[in-house]
């Protein structure tokens, strides 16, 4: 077994995910980079690798148990460990109010949002128990920590991540397994930027620091969560939103 330590990522062909497989592998992890656009993350391996990053590249629909499962065997059979991991894959639906938001749509969001965290955590956890230490973050929201107009679907998903992070803390505590997550507030995306100018620049304004933040500014939050410095740290639910939450 090599000494580097490695990491999954889930949900890291760009946007948050990427940066996050990006910085981990600055900091030193052999990086398994998952996402449903092959091309995507194989993109990501290749910015990681031209660097001088260790990664490589699996093909994950989040809403799959059987690639949930597949991701922590590539991980074992390609790196022979697993120490972190960091479940950020996620959508949405379309805004809608309730009434008109259609079983499909809420399904979706569910089924890669939630579903998608629980099923890579359940296999990730049952690794980490066996070898007796590891470390996880889950992606929320700040929309895991309150409400937001005609997003019912992503704000019913996102707070069930940051319950489940919170109590499987608790249940692998005692193990010396830590879980954690962070809650992104609006972060310039690829999603965030389909917006019109007119609706990008109301979402700066409700940002107390009046900035947008960059995908990177999660990624260090989570590089420190995994990292010895956060060791006394476990089922916390870090916003990292300019302060977008407090208002």
């Amino acid at each position: 077994m090599s000494d580097q330590k490695v990491a999954v990522v889930t949900g890291a062909g760009d946007g948050i995910g990427r940066a996050i497989a990006e910085r981990l592998a600055s900091d030193g992890y052999a990086v398994v980079v998952s996402d449903i656009a092959v091309d995507k993350g194989e993109a990501t391996v290749a910015a990681i690798t031209e660097k001088g990053g260790t990664a490589s590249f699996i093909k994950v629909d989040a809403s799959s148990v059987e690639d949930n499962e597949a991701l922590v065997k590539h991980a074992l059979d390609t790196y022979g460990r697993l120490d972190a991991a960091v479940n950020n894959a996620g959508l949405g639906a379309p805004p809608k109010p309730l009434g008109e938001i259609s079983d499909a749509a809420f399904d979706r969001a569910i089924d890669v949002t939630l579903r998608g965290t629980f099923y890579g955590m359940r296999a990730q956890l049952n690794q980490m128990s066996k070898q007796g230490h590891g470390n996880v973050v889950n992606i929320a929201s700040i929309g895991g920590l309150q409400a937001s107009k005609f997003l019912s679907p992503y704000i019913a998903s996102k707070h069930g991540v940051v319950g489940m992070s919170e109590t499987a803390a608790l249940d692998y505590a005692e193990q010396g397994i830590r879980i954690n997550a962070v809650a992104p507030g609006p972060i310039k995306t690829a999603a965030l930027a389909t917006l019109p100018p007119a609706m990008l620049e109301e979402q700066t304004q409700r940002v107390p620091l009046k900035r947008l933040g960059e995908p990177e500014d999660i990624a260090k939050a989570v590089s420190w969560l995994l990292s010895d410095e956060a060791s006394f740290v476990t089922g916390v639910v870090l916003p990292v939103d300019g302060g977008a939450v407090l208002i």
